[in-house]
């Protein structure tokens, strides 16, 4: 990482995210990554761990007046809404069936007819590139809990203060290598933040697999 306080790209994010993982790798666990920015995260630190990668598939509920700012999130089975004004019952179930209509494309593509993985008593480490405000993990958190993992971890490169509050409260450990002062967005703190296609994730998500078969 430069002086500046920026990471390189997605991969040296997840190194150094990686090192503050590394009390982990003895125990029995299982690395989520949040498609398609935490894939490649996820990838440097499942193949430090030594731990199996899957994606987790949830998908944030926008506000209806800015569609960026999560409400809350939905998987195929659950969902989670912190109750705002002006956002009705209707608009959430309409959004329920657009978003799961694209989690069971997403889940097709990425891993086709494989069972999800028995978390049961697992350490779970979710992944993604970097947390705003935390309520799409929020609902991630919630459809995980049902799985009785031994514990949930939250790793990601940088996180907003707020965030680092509002899921310290959630989860077994929030882990992050920069909580800045100030928070502008998380592709602020990337030199190159561009978009991950399903193509780069699912490469990853393949090269993982293969070292793990070779190691």
């Amino acid at each position: 990482m430069k002086i500046d306080g920026m990471f390189r790209d997605r991969i040296e994010a997840g190194t150094l995210l990686a090192a503050k993982l590394k009390k982990y790798k003895s125990t029995s666990g299982i690395v989520l990554a949040v498609p398609r920015g935490g894939v490649p995260v996820a990838f440097a630190v499942a193949k430090e761990l030594g731990f199996p990668i899957e994606v987790v598939l949830t998908k944030k509920i926008g506000h209806p007046m800015n569609k960026e700012y999560a409400i809350g999130a939905a998987s195929l089975t659950d969902y989670f809404v912190i109750p705002h004004e002006n956002v009705s019952e209707e608009y959430i179930q309409e959004e329920l069936k657009l978003i799961r209509a694209n989690l069971k494309k997403m889940y097709a593509r990425f891993m086709g007819d494989k069972e999800p993985a028995d978390i049961k008593d697992k350490t779970v480490i979710v992944i993604d590139d970097g947390i705003a405000t935390g309520n799409t993990l929020l609902g991630t958190i919630h459809v995980l809990r049902k799985g009785k993992p031994g514990k949930i971890v939250i790793g990601v490169p940088v996180a907003s203060k707020s965030a680092m509050r509002k899921l310290s409260t959630e989860v077994d450990e929030v882990v992050a290598v920069m909580v800045p002062d100030e928070f502008h967005g998380v592709g602020a703190f990337y030199e190159d933040f561009g978009q991950v296609s399903d193509e780069e994730a699912l490469f990853y998500l393949d090269k993982l697999r293969e070292f793990r078969k070779a190691s």
